[in-house]
C-alpha cells in the first residue's frame, strides 16, 4: 500500500466533505477548516508526478479561489448567501477532483497489472 497516496486521497476528500460541512451548517469555523485542509490538499497535489496531475492541481487551486473568498466575505460582511454560493463552487470543483483521482488510481491499476 502506498501511504501518500493514502494520505493524498484523505485530505482531497476531507476537502469535499469538510465544504460539504459548511454547506449543511454555515458557520466561520467550518468554513475556515474547510478552506484550511483545501489548502493542505493543494499543497500535497503539488509534488504529484501523474498523467492528470495537471488538471488535479487546477481543480484545487479552484476550490481554494473560492474557499478563501468565502471566508473573508463571511467574517467580514456576514453575507452568508454569498459564501454559501462560492462554497458550492469548491464543492464542484473538489467532486471533479476526486473524479479524477478515481480515474487516476484505476489507469495507474491498469498499468500495474500490464507491467506484471
Amino acid at each position: 500500500m502506498d501511504w501518500g497516496k493514502v494520505v493524498y486521497i484523505f485530505f482531497s476528500l476531507m476537502s469535499l466533505t469538510t465544504t460539504a460541512g459548511f454547506l449543511y451548517e454555515p458557520n466561520a469555523v467550518a468554513l475556515f477548516i474547510a478552506a484550511g485542509v483545501n489548502v493542505i490538499s493543494t499543497i500535497l497535489k503539488i509534488g504529484v508526478r501523474n498523467l492528470l496531475s495537471a488538471e488535479l492541481l487546477a481543480s484545487s487551486l479552484v476550490a481554494d479561489l473560492h474557499l478563501i473568498p468565502a471566508f473573508i466575505v463571511f467574517a467580514f460582511t456576514d453575507n452568508v448567501d454569498l459564501a454559501i454560493a462560492l462554497a458550492i463552487g469548491a464543492v464542484v470543483a473538489n467532486v471533479y477532483s476526486v473524479a479524477l483521482a478515481l480515474i487516476e488510481s484505476a489507469k495507474s491499476t491498469d498499468n500495474e497489472d500490464y507491467n506484471r
